[in-house]
């Protein structure tokens, strides 16, 4: 082993660093399109061993084809480094369908890569030929599920069809939250999908990009009001250029924030002498030292392109007063026009309460304003679902004893067909039903995830959103929709509870009424095998 190496496999690693109390701080490294004739030569592996030289960069994180654009494999880049304790890959799932994500997960473990973190990722934009077809075969949650599985030692069916279990993997699963939406019907589901990524298996937490350190602290507070207080979390801070303020603020760029107020500041000091060069750097170290000072476990800067630039941030965070944080936490707190806040803004320290819940949201949670997407559809919707699709309730019972008595015949009988033509007829015309055989209806509100959402989300919000529309501004965000149908009906707080939905595409285009009844879908009982027997999370008991 070199002396480098050496010295680099002594330095604490990832896990280590966020319960060390120090506030470390990590660098995002992005990759790169393209392999020079000298692959080591090329940018982003350069920066990547630089930066784990210097002795304040705690760790690196490299992104997996950020934006969509295709980019070479973060483990490939990280596969240069030595230390790689020290080092974060990206699992995105845009490119690749739940058995690529497992082999991409096998392929870490192989190579000694822990620290992972998993994100559904942005919609593909470009690629050969045009526009590609995102996969997101499994989303964020789904992910961790998978990765969890992986841990506690994943069980499939061999060939010869016996069970076998591997051996547990040591993922460090980390997952990521975008508190900086405008608008209640966006935010609060993010709370939720957050705590469903964690009941599921994710052990850190990080933020996306804003620049409201309210936004930033409500997630702490969060977390800690629904009981959550030992789960690392990492502040995200981007150094911004004018550019890349411009893009951020055209919403170009999804979950990256930035309000007309922080972009007149940016356009002022960006066309100065340094174009704004030394504004951004103290930006950034102002962020670092508010989110240290409110307890986060670490710091993580994006946007840097030398480590030269880390190390200026880094000596202007440690010229600070002890107590600066708290005059930086009041300039910094550039939120949207009419922005919800889920706690009340405490004047006296400039942050939000908590033990203060927004009083307007508490209110409407016992008196909900009417929604135009509470439609006579959804309520029929709902009263056919109390009828036929509540487990146990209403005329289950009679049609789940139907459906297994034409389940025993050579080939469906003609009942049986005509009832699957009605499902597709009027499923169809209601939702836009894509026949998929495993229905998440009751689980969106009635919004059918395969139709509505351009990435399938089946288990809560992607963090793309902008003003309550798709990150492709084509549609209003499915999850928006079913938060105020469900809130509407007192259901809001618990919309993401439950283990997380799989969808089995085994069962396209066959009939969703009949596999609910038979318990071959997501909705079987948690006690009850899926039909392949692999080990994969069941979804709730209720719904049909």
């Amino acid at each position: 082993m070199s002396d480098h190496a050496a010295s680099e496999s002594q330095k604490p690693g990832f896990r280590h660093l966020l319960g060390s109390g120090a506030f470390p701080c990590g660098v995002e490294i992005v990759s790169t399109r393209g392999v020079p004739a000298n692959p080591e030569a090329i940018p982003p592996v350069v920066f990547a061993r630089e930066l784990l030289s210097l002795p304040q960069v705690g760790w690196i994180s490299i992104t997996d084809s950020p934006g969509g654009t295709p980019m070479l494999p973060p483990d490939w880049i990280a596969h240069f480094v030595e230390d790689r304790d020290r080092v974060v890959i990206h699992m995105t799932c845009k490119d690749s369908n739940r058995s690529g994500l497992e082999s991409f997960a096998w392929r870490l473990a192989a190579e000694g890569f822990w620290n992972v973190l998993a994100l559904t990722g942005d919609y593909p934009v470009t690629g050969f030929g045009g526009r590609p077809q995102g996969v997101f075969d499994l989303d964020s949650v789904s992910l961790i599920a998978l990765l969890k599985a992986m841990n506690d030692g994943l069980e499939v069916l061999s060939r010869s069809g016996k069970p076998e279990r591997f051996p547990p993997t040591q993922f460090f699963i980390g997952c990521a939250v975008s508190p900086f939406k405008r608008y209640e019907r966006e935010l609060v589901p993010q709370y939720f999908k957050l705590i469903r990524k964690i009941a599921t298996g994710a052990q850190w937490v990080i933020t996306q990009l804003g620049y409201d350190m309210r936004k930033y602290h409500e997630v702490k507070l969060f977390l800690a009001a629904r009981g959550i207080t030992n789960i690392p979390v990492i502040g995200n801070v981007y150094l911004l250029t004018r550019t890349i303020a411009k893009l951020f603020h055209s919403g170009k760029l999804p979950g990256c924030v930035v309000s007309d107020d922080l972009m007149a500041l940016c356009d002022k000091y960006g066309a100065g002498p340094d174009r704004g060069r030394k504004f951004f750097a103290e930006l950034a170290a102002k962020q670092l030292a508010v989110l240290k000072g409110l307890g986060f476990s670490a710091g993580y800067l994006g946007g840097l392109s030398k480590p030269e630039t880390f190390s200026e941030i880094m000596e202007i965070l440690g010229s600070f007063a002890p107590d600066d944080w708290k005059i930086f936490l009041r300039e910094i707190q550039f939120a949207l026009p009419d922005e919800f806040f889920f706690f009340e803004h405490d004047p006296d320290t400039g942050i939000s309460s908590p033990d203060r819940i927004n009083r307007q949201y508490l209110a409407s949670l016992q008196k909900p304003k009417r929604s135009r997407y509470v439609t006579l559809g959804y309520r029929i919707s709902r009263w056919v679902h109390a009828l036929l699709f509540t487990r146990d309730r209403g005329l289950w019972n009679l049609a789940k004893r139907l459906y297994a008595r034409w389940a025993k015949k050579p080939k469906p009988p003609l009942p049986a067909r005509a009832l699957y033509k009605l499902e597709q007829f009027s499923k169809f015309m209601m939702y836009g039903c894509q026949d998929c055989g495993d229905c998440s209806l009751p689980d969106c509100a009635y919004v059918c995830p395969k139709r509505w959402c351009s990435k399938c989300g089946r288990n809560g919000p992607c963090g793309g959103s902008a003003d309550g529309r798709c990150e492709l501004q084509d549609k209003e965000c499915l999850w928006a929709i079913a938060y105020e149908r469900l809130k509407a009906f007192g259901e809001a707080e618990s919309m993401l509870e439950g283990p997380p939905v799989v969808y089995n595409a085994e069962l396209a285009h066959t009939s969703s009424w009949a596999n609910t009844y038979l318990d071959r879908d997501h909705h079987r009982p948690r006690e009850a095998k899926p039909p392949d027997g692999n080990q994969t999370p069941e979804g709730p008991k209720a719904n049909g």
